[in-house]
Formats: structure tokens, C-alpha cells, sequence
């Protein structure tokens, strides 16, 4: 991680590897294993607070966060999808709609930078065409008329 990376933008990327290492070894979501992974990384202790929000954000609903994800995104499954991109979706989507201190344009923004950094360079377009549905989405869901 780069000097110039603000540290929420940290946050998401430890929230990343937490969600990445419970992704690929299937084990069950707990922030013990959260504190585990952070210890691993020597994870500083100012980013540990909102990857943490992020993580238990996501795990209090993972099935309706995927449900979510994966409406959104044509012919692709969560499954299918690069064990990056998705995880990024997973923080991406659950900021969008469940943390309210970060605005919408900020959580698409990040989770760019973030799969651009991560990812291949069409996870870029992917990942920002899925987010861009889910922030229309949430948009019509808050506009009753």
C-alpha cells in the first residue's frame, strides 16, 4: 500500500484480504478470524476500525449482499466471477448500501481504484458496470414516486 492511499481506502484493501482469505478457505465468517488476518498483515492499527464496520456489515447479510450483486450483474455469478473482483463487489455493495457515512460516488470510486490496482484491466469496466446498476438501483429504492 502506497503512502499517498488515504486510510479508508487501506480499510477496504485489509477488508479485501480478510474477505479474500474467508472466501478461498471457506471458513465461517467471524471477526476472530478478521483479527487473525489483520494481525497476520501487521494491519495498522487506524484502518483496523472501518474494515472491521465492513466486514461485519457484510457478514450480518452475505446472502442478500450476493443476491444483490448477482441480479446485477448479466450472465455472471458471483461464483464465476474472479475471487478479487467479487470480494471487491461484496465491500463496493455493502458500503452502497449499508454504511450511510460514505457516499455512493465514493464507494464506486474506490472499488475502481481498488480492482484497477488488484485485478485484471477489464475487471475495471465489469466491476464499474455491476455498481453503476446496484447505485440505480438504490436510487429508485429511496425514490418513492
Amino acid at each position: 500500500m502506497t503512502s499517498s492511499t488515504g486510510p479508508r481506502r487501506k480499510a477496504r484493501e485489509l477488508a479485501l484480504q480478510c474477505l479474500h482469505q474467508w472466501d478461498q478457505q471457506g471458513h465461517e465468517a467471524s471477526l476472530e478470524i478478521v483479527e487473525e488476518v489483520m494481525d497476520s498483515l501487521g494491519a495498522e492499527e487506524e484502518i483496523r476500525p472501518h474494515a472491521r464496520v465492513i466486514l461485519a456489515a457484510y457478514w450480518e447479510r452475505p446472502a442478500e449482499i450476493d443476491e444483490w450483486i448477482d441480479s446485477a450483474s448479466e450472465n455472471w455469478r458471483m461464483s464465476r466471477m474472479a475471487v478479487i473482483d467479487r470480494n471487491v463487489l461484496r465491500i463496493a455493495a455493502t458500503e452502497l448500501r449499508w454504511i450511510e457515512d460514505v457516499p455512493a460516488r465514493v464507494a464506486i470510486d474506490e472499488a475502481i481504484e481498488i480492482v484497477r490496482r488488484f485485478s485484471t484491466e477489464s475487471s475495471t469496466s465489469f466491476v464499474n458496470g455491476i455498481l453503476d446498476k446496484l447505485l440505480k438501483e438504490s436510487e429508485k429504492a429511496d425514490d418513492p414516486r
